[in-house]
């Protein structure tokens, strides 16, 4: 696949600290708003990964602290993830040994539809589009992996 980096191991390869860059377009109003942060995944003790982003949220001029909290916990096949909010709903799977992976997830009457793309060891991007009668959006998040630092 071109432009695409085979991962074996999903939890394996997030583990770290990774700069986030998000951009959130409103089709439908039109509207552009910008986060601009950090994700760390960390060990969890019973297996997987706790990802915790937090930075600013600009949206229509004003700029907001942001915070979200999932759980990459190990996916049903090798080297995959079971991805869930914070209170432990499910989220979607996630697998990146072809380096793209396409997951899906319902909410309320909208659905979300994300792409995962590896671009390379220290570079993945998602794009999310969301669409029902409550949201017309398409959120495109860049992460990069930030160097590690001797102690």
């Amino acid at each position: 696949m071109s432009g695409c980096w085979p991962v074996p191991d999903v939890l394996a390869h997030l583990a770290g600290r990774w700069r986030v860059r998000r951009t959130v377009r409103d089709l439908a109003g039109g509207d552009e708003g910008r986060f601009d942060g950090t994700t760390v995944f960390s060990r969890l003790p019973e297996g997987g990964l706790l990802h915790e982003e937090s930075g600013t949220f600009t949206w229509q001029g004003v700029a907001r602290p942001a915070t979200r909290t999932l759980r990459f916990l190990p996916g049903h096949a090798p080297g995959t993830a079971d991805v869930r909010f914070a209170d432990g709903r499910p989220f979607h799977e996630l697998d990146l040994t072809s380096g793209r992976y396409v997951a899906g997830h319902p909410c309320a009457a909208d659905h979300y539809r994300g792409e995962f793309t590896v671009l390379d060891a220290d570079h993945w991007r998602t794009v999310w589009r969301v669409g029902g009668p409550a949201k017309d959006l398409v959120l495109t998040t860049e992460y990069e992996r930030e160097a590690e630092t001797g102690g």
